[in-house]
C-alpha cells in the first residue's frame, strides 16, 4: 500500500512539474478586448493591425523569451459592461496571460478592476482619461499611450502662441474620456491665459449635433476644442461645416478626434484642425520610416496614434517578461515599472508611480488632407505631476 502511494504521489508530482514546465514553453496569451463593431470600430481596426504586425514580428524574431504570442480577440463594442464580460471570458476560459486593447475609457477603468481580481496585468493602447493614472490608478493598469493631460500640453502651448487669451467652447462625449480631456485642456488652456466660455456633452453614437450649435454660436468663441472620436467626429465636423459654425473659428481637440481613420471621410472640414498628440508618421527616425512602412504593407493603409501604440505594447510586454524572466504577475509588473523600451516614436520610459509612460507629445495641424507637425514639447514637460496614491 505504502508503494501505491509513493508511486501515485510520484506521478501526482511529475505530472505538476510537466504542467508548470508547459506552461513556462507553450504560446503566451494575450488577450485583447477592442471595439470591433459600432462607432469606434474604426479605431479598434487600428489596434488589432498594430498587435498583428508587431507579434508577427516577434514571432518571427523568437517570440518572448522564446515562446511566441498567441493574441485572442473580444468585441467590447467600445461599451464598458460588454468589456468586463469579455474580460472575464479571456481570465477564466482563455486563460490569458495578459490584457491589452481597451478603447473606452470607461471600459478600461472596468477591466482594470476585472484585471485585479485576476491577480492579472492590462496595458492599455487608446484610453486617455487622467482618471486611468491618477485618482483611479490601478496596481494591475498600465497605460502606454498619452494620457489627455500630455496631449493638452502640446495643444494649449500651440493655441497659447497663436491664439493667445482666446475664449474657448468645449463639446466633449458625455462619458469618462470626453469629460475627462475637456476637464485636462481646459486647465492648461486657462493656466495659459485662455477663457472658457461654455461646454456641452453629447452621447456617444450622436447622430445629430445641430441641437448644441445655438448656445455654441451665442458663446461667440475665438476657439472650439471637442474630443469626440471615431465615426462620431465625421458627423460633428461635417454638421459644424453645414451650418457654417467653424467659419472664422478655430477648431482644435484631443489626439483622436481626427485620425487618418476617419479624416478621408471628414474632408476638407477637417482642414484647419490642431491637436495634440504623442504620434505621428512625419517622426523623421529610421525606427519610424520603417514601422510605417511595414504597416502599410501589411494592412494597405498608414499607421495613426492607435495603431503605433498598440504596436508597441507588445514590445513593452516582450520586455517586461525578459526583464522578469517569468510571467508571472508579481515579477512582471515590479519589471514595468521605470522600464524602458522602443517604440515607434523612439525610447519610451514606464513611470513607476501611476504606470504612466513618458513621450514627446506633438501639436498636429491638418493641411489639404495631411497631418504637420507645428509644436512640440519634451517627455518631462508634458507628463506632469504624479497623482496617483492606491498603491
Amino acid at each position: 500500500m505504502k508503494r501505491i502511494i509513493t508511486l501515485a504521489s510520484a506521478t501526482f508530482a511529475l505530472s505538476a512539474l510537466s504542467g508548470a514546465a508547459m506552461a513556462q514553453t507553450g504560446p503566451i496569451r494575450i488577450g485583447v478586448v477592442t471595439p470591433l463593431t459600432g462607432t469606434y470600430a474604426g479605431i479598434g481596426q487600428q489596434v488589432k493591425w498594430g498587435l498583428d504586425l508587431a507579434a508577427r514580428q516577434i514571432n518571427a524574431g523568437g517570440g518572448i523569451a522564446g515562446r511566441p504570442i498567441e493574441l485572442i480577440y473580444e468585441d467590447e463594442e467600445a461599451n464598458p459592461a460588454v468589456a468586463v464580460q469579455k474580460a472575464e471570458k479571456l481570465f477564466q476560459v482563455s486563460k490569458v496571460d495578459f490584457l491589452t486593447g481597451t478603447v473606452n475609457s470607461g471600459a478600461t477603468l472596468a477591466v482594470g478592476q476585472v484585471a485585479e481580481r485576476n491577480s492579472r496585468l492590462i496595458a492599455t493602447t487608446v484610453s486617455f482619461a487622467d482618471s486611468i493614472t491618477a485618482d483611479k490608478c490601478s496596481p494591475n493598469v498600465f497605460r502606454v499611450n498619452a494620457r489627455a493631460g500630455m496631449q493638452s500640453a502640446a495643444l494649449a502651448d500651440w493655441m497659447a502662441a497663436t491664439k493667445p487669451n482666446a475664449n474657448v467652447f468645449y463639446l466633449g462625449p458625455d462619458y469618462e474620456m470626453g469629460r475627462s480631456t475637456v476637464a485636462a485642456f481646459k486647465s492648461a488652456a486657462e493656466a495659459k491665459g485662455a477663457k472658457s466660455v461654455g461646454e456641452v456633452f453629447a452621447p456617444l453614437d450622436n447622430k445629430d449635433y445641430s441641437p448644441f450649435f445655438g448656445q455654441m454660436r451665442s458663446a461667440r468663441p475665438a476657439v472650439i476644442y471637442t474630443s469626440v472620436a471615431g465615426n462620431d467626429t465625421v458627423r460633428l465636423f461635417t454638421q459644424m461645416a453645414e451650418f457654417g459654425l467653424n467659419r472664422n473659428v478655430q477648431v482644435v481637440g484631443a489626439s483622436g478626434t481626427v485620425t487618418s481613420q476617419n479624416l478621408p471621410a471628414i474632408g476638407k472640414a477637417a482642414d484647419g484642425f490642431v491637436t495634440g498628440v504623442g504620434y505621428t508618421t512625419g517622426i523623421d527616425t529610421p525606427e519610424n520610416k520603417k514601422f510605417v512602412a511595414d504597416f502599410q504593407a501589411a494592412n494597405k493603409a498608414a499607421p495613426d496614434l492607435y495603431g503605433a501604440d498598440s504596436y508597441g505594447v507588445l514590445f513593452f510586454y516582450k520586455a517586461a517578461v525578459e526583464k522578469a524572466k517569468s510571467t508571472d504577475t508579481d515579477k512582471v509588473r515590479e519589471a514595468m515599472r521605470g522600464l524602458q523600451w522602443s517604440t515607434p516614436q523612439g525610447l519610451k520610459t514606464m513611470r513607476a508611480g501611476d504606470h504612466q509612460a513618458m513621450q514627446e507629445m506633438y501639436a498636429m495641424r491638418v493641411n489639404n488632407g495631411k497631418f504637420e507637425i507645428v509644436g512640440r514639447v519634451k517627455a518631462d514637460a508634458a507628463i506632469g505631476p504624479d497623482t496617483c496614491t492606491r498603491f
